[in-house]
């Protein structure tokens, strides 16, 4: 049974990364909107209007189970169309109503995880999810586009210690990444060491491993979610089995996303996570 202080702090995590969002896009004139993001074919409506979506998927996977399971089923095109089509009826509305929607759906999530059973499984596109599960992924992907809205806005932000969470995912998805690039996952262990925003340490892994990971846990988070490209960030690897995985890591599920150009290059699909 998960600890019910440690699923409330997650939770209140998801709600503050949501308000930091919410801060950025909230005083937007209508126009700027529709100012593109360095997701190729998404503005800034794009963004929110993908976290909308996903929100309100979530909801569904929480509160009607078999329902989200049915649909699920019915799916007759991969997965990345039905994201792009949400997104891009989402950006179609009015700013003003657009937000209320994100706000009104990310409210309800957070509610409907906090008042389930803390040790619900939730269905989701793979294996399902539990409550603690569920709160990072939405968290994560909030961040990651985020990224996506403040690079647009041209907005610098600090990095926080919810990062933890979206390392922590990123970590546990070093098999999933392997295997969605077709390759076979190392049967070892890595050493993940990274420098948290206040200066501590975060480590994964057993500490005597031999192959490493290691640096600014901004960095990984940013190469993790594919906001950044390897040759701009300072994360180290020690292994060739480590150095493979930093040229495919994703915290985010579905197929490999194609990144981002290195500084000075042209923008490439960002549309993961």
């Amino acid at each position: 049974m998960p600890d019910p202080q440690t699923v409330r702090a997650v939770l209140d995590d998801l709600r503050a990364e949501g308000e930091a969002l919410d801060g950025l896009v909230a005083g937007l004139e209508p126009a700027r909107w529709a100012t593109p993001t360095p997701a190729a074919g998404w503005t800034i409506a794009h963004q929110i209007a993908h976290l909308a979506w996903t929100d309100d998927l979530a909801l569904q996977s929480v509160q009607d189970p078999d329902g989200f399971v049915r649909q699920v089923a019915a799916m007759d095109a991969p997965l990345d169309r039905y994201v792009d089509a949400g997104a891009g009826a989402g950006a179609a509305v009015p700013p003003d109503a657009l937000l209320t929607r994100w706000r009104t759906g990310r409210a309800g999530l957070g509610a409907a995880l906090g008042d389930g059973l803390l040790d619900a499984r939730h269905p989701w596109y793979g294996p399902p999810m539990s409550t603690v599960a569920m709160a990072n992924g939405r968290l994560m992907e909030t961040w990651a586009h985020g990224q996506d809205v403040a690079d647009a806005l041209g907005v610098r932000r600090s990095p926080t210690m919810r990062l933890r969470h979206v390392a922590r995912i990123a970590v546990r998805a070093r098999d999933y990444a392997f295997a969605v690039n077709g390759r076979t996952p190392p049967r070892e262990e890595f050493r993940v060491e990274l420098t948290a925003p206040d200066g501590s340490l975060w480590a994964f892994g057993p500490q005597d491993a031999a192959q490493r990971v290691s640096g600014a846990a901004l960095d990984f988070c940013l190469l993790a979610v594919q906001r950044r490209h390897r040759d701009d960030l300072a994360v180290r690897a020690e292994g060739a089995d480590a150095e493979r995985w930093l040229s495919i890591a994703q915290a985010f599920a579905g197929p490999p996303g194609s990144g981002r150009a290195p500084e000075g290059g042209s923008a490439a699909d960002g549309g993961a996570a």
